[in-house]
């Protein structure tokens, strides 16, 4: 399984982008998945998240101007960002704890996509 994470670029202080995190290889199914972002000399922190039930949390730093969602099959996540400000600023990675089959166990494993740069200029 792997998770591509694509979309970033440089936009200026309330513009928009969007991003999108691509899965392939082969996984039964998803318990959530979840964009994350990590400024320099920052810890990653959570951005969003949405779960296999569709429910959804966000960061209360983009709460009102972000919204993740998905495709009906999970292989693909995205994460529209509107009136972005340049504390946005970060590398953002997709993330996601999957179902996965190990010859007669079933268990999740957690996935980590490349990173995307998102750069919001002044």
């Amino acid at each position: 399984v792997q998770l591509q994470a694509s979309g970033g670029g440089l936009v200026p202080a309330g513009g928009s982008l969007k991003l999108s995190c691509e899965v392939s290889g082969n996984f039964v199914g998803v318990r959530d998945m979840a964009w994350y972002r990590q400024a320099p000399g920052n810890q990653r922190e959570l951005v969003a998240r949405i779960s296999s039930g569709g429910s959804v949390n966000y960061a209360d730093s983009v709460k009102g101007r972000f919204t993740i969602s998905r495709d009906d099959s999970w292989k693909t996540m995205t994460l529209q960002m509107n009136s972005l400000k340049t504390e946005d600023s970060a590398v953002y990675f997709c993330n996601g704890d999957l179902w996965i089959q190990h010859g007669t166990l079933l268990a999740t494993d957690t996935y980590w996509g490349q990173g995307t740069q998102v750069t919001v200029s002044s």
